[in-house]
C-alpha cells in the first residue's frame, strides 16, 4: 500500500532547489550594505572611517553566518529571502541608532540593540533547530492565550513610562511583554481558527447580506480578543490595540473567505477609534496633534514632534542629506524608536525610503506565498497572521510619523529602537522560515511518513 503524501508537499518526482547558495550571497550584500553605511556615517561626521567599524561588520557577519548555518541544516527548503531581508533591515537599524547616538552622547543605544539583536539571532536558531514541525504549536493553543494575556496584564502593576503602561522594569532592564503576546495570541487565533472554520462559514443566522457565526462558535474567540484589546486600552497601548484587531479581523477573513468580515472590522475600528479619541486624553491630544500639526508653532511654541518629522521627511527631497548629514534629532525624545523612518526619509530620500518599504513589503509578501502554499489550515493562517503583524506594523508606524494617522507610538520592526521588538520580529522570521520550509519541501519517503503522521498527531 503506498504510503499518502503530506498535503503540503510539492508532487513526487519534482526537484525543488534548496537556493541556500542564494541565501548566502544575500546575507554578504546585506553585511556589506550595512557595514558601507556604518562607514559612511563617520566619514560624513569626522571624515575617517569608524575605528571599529571592521569590528562591527564581523559580528554582524557572524551573527548571520551562524543563522544561515541553522537554516541549511535544519531547513534547507525554507525561503531564501526571509533571513537576508531580516539581517539587512536589523543593520540598517543599527547604522540609524549608531548615527543618532552622535548626537546624543549622553543617550547611547547602538551597543544595547546590538546586544538585543544578538538575543533576536540567538532565538531565531533556537526556533529554527528546535520546532522540527509548525503544526506542533497547534497543541499548545491555550496554553499560549493564558501566556499572552498574562503578558499583557503584568505591566499595569508597573509605573507608566510616557503616559503608556506597557513597560516592566527590573533595575537596568525593561521590555515590554505586548511584543511577546502578539505571536502567541497569532498562534491562538491560527489554531482556534484552524479547527473551527467551517462552522464559522457555514453556520449561524443571516442578517441582511451578512451571515454571521453561532455565539457558541464565535464567542470564545470574540471574549479572548475583547479581552486582550481592553487590557491594552486600559494600559494606553493603542497601537498595540489596533494591531491585534486588525490581525483578529485578517486571520477571521482568510478562514472563511468572507469580505464581510472586512467592512465589519472598517466600520467596528471606525466607531472604536472614534470613541477614544474623543474620550481618552492622551489619544485625544494625539489626534488633535494630527489634525493640525502644525498648530503649535502658530501658538508661538514651537514645532512639535509630529511637526518637526514632516520638515525631515521635506528636507530629505529625491535623495536625501546623505548618512549622518541630517537635523532629524530635533525631533527629540522618541527619534531613536517611535520616528526613525523620519532619520531614515531625511537621510536617504524618497529613494532610500522606497526601499526600505519594498523590503518590509517583500518580507510580508514571502510570508503570504508561504503560508498560501500549505494546504495545512493552521499553517495557512499562521504564516499569514505572522506576515500580518509586520505589515500592520510598518502602516501604523509610518502612517504615525508621516501624518496620514494619528501617532501610535509603536516600535518599526527591526529598524528602531526597542529590545523586545526586535527579538519578536527575529522569532517572527524563525517560524516563516519554519513554514516555508515545509511549504517547499519534497514528499519524504515512505520510512518518514509515520514520524510525519505521529507529529502531525500530536499537534492536533
Amino acid at each position: 500500500m503506498t504510503a499518502p503524501r503530506r498535503p503540503d508537499a510539492p508532487p513526487p518526482g519534482i526537484r525543488v532547489p534548496k537556493r541556500r547558495g542564494v541565501e548566502l550571497s544575500l546575507l554578504i550584500g546585506a553585511v556589506l550594505i550595512s557595514v558601507l553605511g556604518y562607514a559612511e556615517v563617520g566619514l560624513a561626521r569626522s571624515g575617517a572611517v569608524p575605528p571599529d567599524a571592521a569590528r562591527y561588520g564581523a559580528g554582524l557577519g557572524l551573527l548571520a553566518l551562524v543563522a544561515h548555518l541553522a537554516v541549511r541544516f535544519r531547513a534547507p527548503y525554507a525561503d531564501p529571502l526571509l533571513l537576508p531581508i531580516a539581517v539587512l533591515l536589523n543593520g540598517l537599524g543599527l547604522v540609524l541608532i549608531y548615527r543618532l547616538d552622535l548626537e546624543t552622547p549622553k543617550d547611547q543605544a547602538a551597543a544595547t540593540q546590538l546586544v538585543w539583536s544578538t538575543l533576536g539571532v540567538a532565538l531565531f536558531i533556537l526556533v529554527v533547530l528546535l520546532l522540527r514541525d509548525h503544526r506542533t504549536l497547534q497543541g499548545y493553543a491555550y496554553v499560549s492565550v493564558a501566556a499572552a494575556l498574562a503578558l499583557m496584564i503584568l505591566p499595569i502593576f508597573f509605573p507608566a513610562v510616557n503616559g503608556a503602561k506597557i513597560w516592566i522594569r527590573l533595575g537596568g532592564l525593561s521590555f515590554q511583554p505586548g511584543e511577546f503576546a502578539k505571536i502567541l495570541l497569532a498562534v491562538f487565533f491560527a489554531a482556534y481558527l484552524a479547527a473551527n472554520r467551517n462552522a464559522l462559514a457555514y453556520t449561524g443566522r443571516r442578517i441582511w447580506k451578512f451571515q454571521f457565526p453561532t455565539g457558541r462558535v464565535l464567542g470564545p474567540i470574540v471574549a479572548i480578543w475583547l479581552l486582550s484589546v481592553g487590557v491594552l486600552v486600559l494600559e494606553r497601548d493603542l497601537g498595540t490595540s489596533l494591531l491585534f484587531f486588525g490581525l483578529f479581523v485578517i486571520m477571521l477573513y482568510v478562514a472563511t473567505g468572507r469580505t464581510g468580515w472586512i467592512a465589519v472590522g472598517l466600520v467596528l475600528a471606525s466607531a472604536g477609534a472614534f470613541l477614544v479619541g474623543s474620550l481618552e486624553p492622551h489619544v485625544h491630544s494625539r489626534v488633535q496633534d494630527w489634525l493640525d500639526p502644525f498648530a503649535s508653532i502658530r501658538a508661538g511654541d514651537g514645532p512639535g514632534q509630529l511637526a518637526q518629522s514632516l520638515f525631515a521627511f521635506a528636507a530629505g527631497g529625491m535623495l536625501g542629506t546623505g548618512l549622518g548629514l541630517g537635523h532629524s534629532v530635533l525631533i527629540g525624545f522618541a527619534t531613536k524608536s517611535d520616528f526613525i523612518l523620519a532619520t531614515a526619509g531625511e537621510e536617504l530620500g524618497l529613494v532610500g525610503l522606497t526601499a526600505l518599504f519594498l523590503l518590509y513589503a517583500l518580507l510580508v509578501a514571502r510570508g503570504y506565498r508561504a503560508g498560501l502554499s500549505l494546504r495545512d489550515p493552521f499553517g495557512r493562517l499562521l504564516a499569514i497572521g505572522l506576515a500580518s503583524i509586520v505589515a500592520l506594523q510598518v502602516f501604523v508606524i509610518a502612517g504615525g510619523v508621516m501624518g496620514l494617522i494619528p501617532l501610535t507610538g509603536m516600535a518599526m520592526p527591526f529598524l528602531a529602537q526597542g529590545g523586545s521588538s526586535v527579538v519578536t520580529n527575529w522569532v517572527i522570521v524563525a517560524l516563516l522560515i519554519r513554514v516555508s520550509d515545509s511549504a517547499r519541501a519534497p514528499q519524504p519517503d515512505a520510512s518518514d511518513t509515520g514520524e510525519l503522521a505521529r507529529i502531525g498527531e500530536g499537534a492536533r
